[in-house]
């Protein structure tokens, strides 16, 4: 069998990408700063602007500086360039099965489908996303977060390689990790991606 194509859209260095090619997936991925460690197909390009046709699935990552609490806490939100408005845009009117995924604090406009800690993949990691499913339906059998009764490894701990071995990103730098989602989650949601398309075709 053919596996579906999906764009990886914002891709840094590959932690969404890594959990959808586990589920099925082929990857080709797009961001517009080189990835020397993404670990499939690569397109150093402009992902607001890249063509979307000729994909099954479509999963974005924009930048969440804008959103994430700690931008505020280290300096200005409005220092850094808004890159969810107009991705979510683009992919609402696309018509193509698509996956967006950013920090909790980005829920004003992003749907939170899903919310996913890494406590509930086994991960000693407090990483909490949201991520919007358009143009299909999962099933929503999320499994519970524990994060606040199991042990993680503190926020400290970020720069240092326990934190990127502990989210399964053991092909990336420290400094790359700290930028990506456990592939745990994307596995997950590309898992509910692939039975959706199952039926659909």
């Amino acid at each position: 069998m053919t596996r579906p194509l999906l764009l990886d859209l914002f891709c840094g260095a590959g932690g969404a990408a890594r959990g959808y090619h586990d589920a099925g997936f082929d990857i080709i991925g797009v961001d517009i700063q080189p990835q020397p460690h993404y670990p499939y197909k690569f397109v150093q390009a402009d992902a607001l602007t890249f063509p979307l046709d000729g994909f099954d699935v479509i999963h974005a990552s924009p930048t969440c500086q804008r959103k994430a609490r700690v931008t505020a806490w280290r300096g200005s939100r409005d220092n850094h360039p808004n890159t969810l408005t107009p991705t979510l845009a683009r992919l609402r009117a696309s018509g193509v099965p698509y996956v967006v995924e950013n920090v909790p604090e980005a829920a004003d406009e992003l749907r939170p489908d899903f919310l996913l800690c890494g406590t509930q993949f086994g991960l000693p990691i407090r990483r909490h996303r949201i991520f919007e499913a358009g143009h299909w339906t999962p099933n929503y059998l999320t499994p519970a977060c524990t994060c606040r009764s199991h042990p993680v490894l503190p926020f400290m701990h970020k720069g240092e390689r326990a934190f990127a071995d502990g989210m399964g990103c053991d092909w990336m730098s420290n400094r790359e990790a700290r930028q990506a989602i456990p592939p745990a989650y994307t596995r997950y949601i590309g898992e509910q991606l692939l039975a959706h398309l199952a039926v659909s075709s």
